[in-house]
């Protein structure tokens, strides 16, 4: 946490990350450095992923490559970039923080966010790019998703240059400063909804010393009319509780970008018409 407080690099975090974990990455996949110079982009291909045990994989490549080192709730979609069968980028879509209105009252069926992805240290520069965009494309031909956001944060020195290079729309970062908590599990950065997760809740009743019940949640929500009353109001507490012992961070407003794109050119056309109808766009920022 000091690190990242008194972090004063001129690239993103998520950059320094990459530069730290290269000669161990090399050596796992068994690389040199003259044969990873010559890869292009042609030498991977990308999948969407949906088996257990390789989401695991992927899972664990964002904990150690991505900056903010884990998973956040709700992932409903997950991508793999591969050379040969090495794992060598991830990207991960999730429900929205909050939907919004960006294509009127339908947005909400056609929304998805971008909320993790990293590319191992070793890969070509324009991967991450070609990565997003292949993600992008199977989203929009094979999903009912069309309207794709994705924030970058100012805390990690980011404006978004992979979004950028990908001609996302820039929406802004006017949303204000917010709170955001230590994990007081994991020392993690997490928002306040971290401790109205299911997986948190596991975690209180375990402190409670209350024995938890498989009909107790979904795996993606609580259900509450399921658990006792006496217990619920155990668990209600002791989240309060935890949120009200947790370290506060005041974070500044994150870069918001907005990609918009239909199942063929006709109904991107139309929806990028739409988009832009209703929603104002600025000038990509430079300045970390």
């Amino acid at each position: 946490m000091n690190e990242f407080r008194n972090y004063d690099q001129p690239h993103c975090w998520q950059y320094d990350i990459r530069l730290r974990n290269r000669e161990q990455d090399l050596a796992d996949a068994g690389l040199t450095e003259d044969y990873v110079q010559e890869l292009s982009t042609s030498d991977f291909h990308f999948t969407i992923v949906e088996d257990a045990d390789e989401r695991r994989k992927l899972k664990e490549f964002i904990e150690r490559h991505e900056w903010l080192g884990n998973l956040s709730q709700y992932t409903t979609h997950w991508f793999a970039a591969y050379h040969h069968d090495i794992l060598a980028g991830v990207l991960l879509f999730n429900l929205p923080n909050a939907f919004s209105k960006m294509l009127g009252e339908q947005t909400p069926e056609l929304e998805r966010l971008i909320s993790r992805g990293a590319c191992i240290s070793w890969s070509p520069k324009n991967l991450a790019s070609n990565f997003v965009m292949w993600s992008i494309r199977w989203m929009s031909e094979n999903t009912q998703y069309k309207l794709f956001t994705a924030y970058s944060d100012p805390m990690a020195r980011e404006v978004g240059t992979i979004y950028q290079a990908c001609n996302f729309y820039y929406l802004g970062n006017k949303a204000g400063t917010s709170t955001r908590y230590i994990n007081p599990y994991t020392g993690k950065i997490v928002s306040d909804r971290f401790f109205r997760a299911r997986s948190a809740y596991r975690k209180y009743a375990k402190e409670l010393g209350l024995e938890w019940q498989p009909n107790w949640c979904t795996n993606t929500k609580m259900l509450w009319d399921n658990i006792p009353d006496d217990y619920e109001e155990q668990l209600r507490n002791h989240s309060k509780l935890k949120q009200s012992q947790a370290q506060k961070i005041i974070v500044p407003p994150k870069h918001k970008y907005a990609m918009v794109r239909g199942a063929n050119k006709k109904e991107t056309s139309e929806l990028r018409s739409l988009f832009i109808s209703k929603n104002k766009t600025y000038p990509y920022p430079k300045d970390r």
